[in-house]
């Protein structure tokens, strides 16, 4: 027999606290579940690979069957059911930890892929210090917050590999065009990190000051179009006799841009980028703005001048340190952000980094607007206290976590 549908009365009774106890408990569940499923996947696999080695079946058509019988059953394509084998053999056999974790229900699947695409190829000790690093954090972070730490995280371990995986990466480069629905198309260039993130500042900074001389298109719309129009005429548009500069920021370990340290440098918005194409960009490129760190406690030491339309010193550290807006798993790039102080000026909050941190627009609203309260607690790690009078921490977007050596 299906069980009852709730009623209003039976909804009303229950606190919204309780409500979003449960959903949370329902989540687990489903965590918990999908480990189940990761080690019936491997033990099929597993039980395969005995028959057939057992027989005169090759491993090859049996791994073919069992893909088939498990995609027919499944009602999945096949090249599905191979990704979900792939991901249960290195779970159960290399990623003990994350699937402790997602049997837990600490951890949803999608993080646990993430782990998986972040830890493939890593020798087994550095993925062993990657996994012991990088739970906690997926414990307490968005699918999207975890990919762009864990990223950080993967390259600060194998560092100079990174060069290497670059210049590879960099002979791929790549246009496509993809038909859409409603007369409209997806026109996707797969290119250097640097240079994406460059087309997409200066596009989205001329579209800000075409929304501020009135122009009635969205941010998104004058965005497309300033792309659009320089790929057809060559140029991006001037706005009043002026030619745009992007600001774009890459952090540099002193140590790497002597040469003396491989540890990756971090464009700002994307992540890890190697120290080759940094020395580069601080070098020759006078619209990006280089940023010294200190070997060893990542403080920023100074910050380069030498760039359009230059934000306060404060600013710049508060960006570097933040990089999105503060509240628990936005994404919002600091640079579209407002600097809020988190205790009010009014109120005798001070003008100073542990009092003050990005906040997008909407999350700014909902902090004055609700009974939303973040607090700092130390580090740029931000606490969320709900109206239900839950607590979510929010680490600032560039961290790696401590013990991140090779």
């Amino acid at each position: 027999m299906a069980p009852e549908a709730p009623t209003l009365t039976g909804v009303t009774n229950d606190s919204l606290a309780e409500m979003v106890d449960a959903l949370v408990d329902v989540d687990a569940l489903i965590s918990g579940l999908m480990a189940v499923r990761t080690q019936l996947l491997e033990s099929v696999q597993t039980w395969s690979e005995l028959t057939a080695s057992a027989t005169s079946v090759s491993s090859d058509i049996a791994s073919r069957s069992l893909r088939a019988e498990i995609a027919c059953a499944l009602r999945l394509p096949e090249r599905t059911v191979e990704r979900f084998f792939g991901e249960a053999r290195m779970l159960v056999r290399d990623l003990p930890r994350t699937l402790s974790a997602l049997r837990s229900g600490s951890i949803g699947y999608r993080h646990a892929q993430v782990m998986i695409d972040h830890g493939a190829g890593l020798a087994h000790a550095a993925l062993d210090t990657f996994e012991r690093l990088a739970v906690p954090a997926a414990e307490t972070t968005t699918v999207a917050a975890f990919d762009r730490a864990a990223r950080k995280l993967r390259e600060s371990l194998d560092p100079a590999a990174l060069e290497a995986r670059t210049a590879a990466a960099v002979e791929r480069r790549e246009a496509t065009l993809t038909p859409a629905r409603d007369g409209m198309a997806d026109l996707t260039l797969h290119l250097a990190a640097h240079d994406a993130q460059a087309i997409w500042t200066r596009a989205t900074e001329q579209a800000r000051r075409q929304r501020t001389s009135g122009d009635e298109r969205t941010l998104t719309q004058l965005r497309v179009d300033a792309m659009r129009d320089a790929l057809l005429t060559g140029t991006f548009a001037a706005l009043e006799g002026r030619q745009v500069r992007p600001d774009v920021f890459v952090t540099v370990p002193v140590l790497s841009l002597l040469g003396l340290s491989a540890e990756p440098a971090t464009l700002d918005g994307y992540g890890p980028i190697a120290v080759s194409t940094a020395r580069e960009l601080a070098a020759h490129a006078p619209s990006f703005v280089r940023i010294l760190t200190h070997p060893e406690t990542g403080a920023v030491l100074s910050v380069g001048r030498t760039r359009y339309s230059v934000p306060a010193d404060l600013k710049n550290a508060l960006r570097v340190r933040d990089g999105t807006c503060s509240f628990v798993g936005c994404s919002r790039n600091a640079e579209f952000c407002d600097i809020d102080h988190t205790i009010d000026w009014a109120r005798d909050g001070t003008t100073s980094i542990d009092n003050l941190a990005f906040l997008c627009r909407g999350h700014h609203t909902l902090k004055h607007a609700s009974s939303w309260s973040p607090a700092h607690v130390g580090g740029g790690v931000v606490q969320w206290r709900s109206p239900v009078g839950r607590t979510y921490l929010n680490q600032p977007a560039g961290l790696v976590p401590t013990g991140a050596t090779a």
